[in-house]
């Protein structure tokens, strides 16, 4: 709120300076026109000219009231020096209309929205004002140039109060455009937390569980006390409203550090043999990634094993990863049973979000090529920072 104050300042000071100078150059270019005044009083009325329009670019530069409190003096001044020898002359009273009218209501514009301004900009007007009633007084006919002031004065009042509000209301609605992008940011996030702890839960415990439905077949006792032990360890996290997948590769080994093998694809690889699926390593073994592209990578890589280990009817699979300029590989292949990729449910969570959800939140992609009896490859893609 505080920076759109300034920029409201900064726009109605704009506004005053042009204002202010047109009617300070519209004054001095009445003075010019020949047999408008003479001698010293022509000197005069420029120099006090020339003041007024001194003192609103000062003012409207550095925002001071005490400038803008000159502005109007000056302007007093100059309609004092002009109105005592104006009589009847139009063009002597353009100028004074123009000072009282347009150059020194100018001052009211940036002052009228600060505080105590509606009253600096009545005594402001209040002072000119006076000054024109006076050569009134003095049997000048400056009627049209005290009109013009009154429109002035109230005109300037009412753009600078328009143009605060104008401003305010536009302030209250990027406020609430703010709130509601948070709200939809703050969603969006739980969303994406819940997706990932639905991912997470679906390689760990839903595996496990399923594991151990099926009798733990293949699997030594030794490793199923592990990864229950790991899954458990998960549902601890959950419990106390932990994310389940918040920048470690929980999956694989929920209490091991950043540094250990549960970062690593060496981590994938050790998990496999203790369930009894040989993974053969080609390619790098380590990759420097980002945090969250590491995890997906893994993650994603972990799952297709696991349709290895649970589908293909073989105990051996091999990972090829290689990398480039811009994208990280890892090619999982089995010479297992095939299937046929038309047939199976887009919507299945195992491949749909464990695996093109993870990929795909970091700007990866999968593909998938089998046939019956052909066994699997799966490609899985993510980009370099």
């Amino acid at each position: 709120m505080k920076r759109i104050h300034k920029e409201r300042d900064r726009l109605l000071r704009r506004v005053s300076r042009v204002a202010g100078l047109t009617g300070a150059v519209v004054a001095l270019a009445c003075l010019l026109v020949p047999g408008t005044l003479s001698g010293v009083l022509l000197l005069a009325a420029a120099a006090a000219v020339a003041a007024v329009g001194t003192f609103v670019f000062l003012a409207t530069q550095r925002g001071s009231r005490l400038l803008s409190g000159a502005t109007v003096a000056a302007s007093v001044a100059a309609i004092a020096i002009i109105g005592t020898d104006a009589g009847a002359d139009p063009v002597a009273l353009a100028a004074i209309a123009s000072i009282a009218g347009v150059a020194a209501p100018s001052a009211a514009i940036p002052v009228i929205v600060q505080r105590h301004g509606i009253a600096l900009a009545i005594t402001f007007a209040a002072s000119v004002l006076v000054t024109l009633w006076v050569l009134a007084l003095l049997g000048e006919p400056v009627a049209a140039p005290i009109l013009t002031a009154i429109a002035g004065w109230l005109a300037s009042g009412a753009l600078g109060v328009w143009i605060d509000r104008a401003i305010a209301r536009t302030a209250e609605r990027i406020a609430e455009v703010g709130r509601a992008h948070e709200a939809e940011r703050l969603a969006s996030e739980l969303e994406s937390q819940q997706r990932q702890d639905a991912r997470v839960l679906h390689d760990t415990v839903l595996a496990t569980l399923s594991l151990l439905a099926h009798s733990g077949v293949g699997v030594g006792p030794a490793a199923l006390r592990q990864q229950a032990g790991d899954d458990a360890r998960l549902l601890r996290l959950l419990r106390l409203g932990a994310p389940l997948d918040s920048g470690t590769s929980s999956m694989f080994s929920p209490d091991r550090d950043d540094d250990a093998l549960g970062t690593t694809f060496e981590s994938v690889r050790q998990r496999f043999a203790r369930m009894g699926l040989d993974v053969n390593w080609h390619g790098a073994g380590q990759l420097v990634l980002p945090r969250d592209t590491l995890d997906a990578l893994l993650g994603a890589l972990g799952e297709c094993l696991e349709n290895v280990r649970r589908h293909s009817g073989v105990n051996e699979a091999d990972v090829t990863v290689t990398d480039d300029e811009h994208m990280v590989r890892a090619m999982v292949s089995d010479a297992g049973t095939g299937f046929e990729p038309a047939l199976i449910d887009a919507g299945r969570l195992g491949f749909a979000e464990s695996v093109v959800g993870r990929l795909s939140a970091v700007g990866g992609r999968a593909r998938v090529f089998s046939s019956p009896g052909a066994g699997t490859t799966v490609m899985l893609e993510v980009p370099k920072p």
